[in-house]
Parts: C-alpha cells; sequence; structure tokens
C-alpha cells in the first residue's frame, strides 16, 4: 500500500528522487537543462509529499505558492520500475489536499513536451492546458496545466 508523508525538502528521501529526477531530465531537456534546472532548487519547499510503499521510497512531488491564491506543483517524480501503480496519482492527490487545506484555490504546473506521461497524468486527473506562464512563456518545449481545487479535495 502506498503511503504519502508530508514533510519538507530537507528530507533525505526527498533529495535522493530529486538528484534522479534531475539526471533523467538532463537526458530528456537537452540543451535548455541549464534553464529548466535554475527553475527547480528544492532548498526552502515547505510542502513536500514523498510516498513510500511499505518501507521502500517510491516518488515524490511538492507544491510552492505561487501567487496568494495560487500553488505550484514542482518536482513530481516516480521510479522508473514503478511506474504504472497508481503511485504518480496518489501523490498528485495529496498534493491537491495539502493545497486545499491551507486555502489555495488552484494548483498550476509545467511540464515538458517530451514526457508524455506527465501529460497523460495530468490530463487525467482533471488538469487543464493553459498559455504558458511566468518563465516559461517563450520556452516551445514547456506545456503548463492548471487545476481549480473545488470542495473535494478538501
Amino acid at each position: 500500500m502506498i503511503n504519502c508523508i508530508k514533510t519538507n525538502s530537507a528530507n533525505e528521501d526527498f533529495k535522493n528522487l530529486v538528484k534522479e529526477l534531475d539526471a533523467a531530465l538532463k537526458i530528456l531537456d537537452g540543451d535548455e537543462h541549464s534553464f529548466y534546472n535554475s527553475l527547480n532548487k528544492t532548498d526552502k519547499i515547505k510542502h513536500v509529499i514523498v510516498a513510500y510503499d511499505d518501507e521502500e521510497t517510491v516518488g515524490c512531488g511538492a507544491i510552492r505558492e505561487f501567487a496568494t491564491d495560487i500553488m505550484e506543483v514542482k518536482r513530481m517524480y516516480v521510479l522508473p520500475n514503478r511506474r504504472g501503480k497508481g503511485i504518480a496519482s496518489a501523490i498528485l492527490k495529496a498534493l491537491e489536499l495539502w493545497a486545499a487545506e491551507l486555502g489555495y484555490s488552484k494548483c498550476i504546473l509545467e511540464t515538458g513536451k517530451k514526457q508524455p506521461e506527465a501529460i497523460a497524468l495530468y490530463k487525467k486527473s482533471s488538469y487543464k492546458i493553459i498559455p504558458s506562464y511566468g518563465k516559461y512563456v517563450n520556452m516551445e518545449n514547456s506545456i503548463c496545466f492548471e487545476k481549480i481545487l473545488t470542495g473535494q479535495e478538501a
């Protein structure tokens, strides 16, 4: 059974998963990796979910405030050998619940066009494609999403 734990970016399991995520993104992002990597600092994130299957660390995700009523989903990652088992959906749902509990009305996120599994996850989770925001505006390989957090997430 998957257990999602609330923590922060000082969590060692989170740090280890982020190292794996960054290594995978370096390959996917290619020449644009340094730009994307500069937007993914994790040293002061207050809201992190780490997912465990029994004692094994299997995935993570985070939210950070983007605006007064908006949380941005960051650092979503599930170990490659554990994908397709609903872990990412469980992490995303836990992040949405947390954001709603904190009083936020919307989650936004950016992912890469070269990440079809991530795009499918967000679409399946009722995220809608929006125009690129912030520093992603002129990034051709970015795709941005939003989800309004209704009372169902709380």
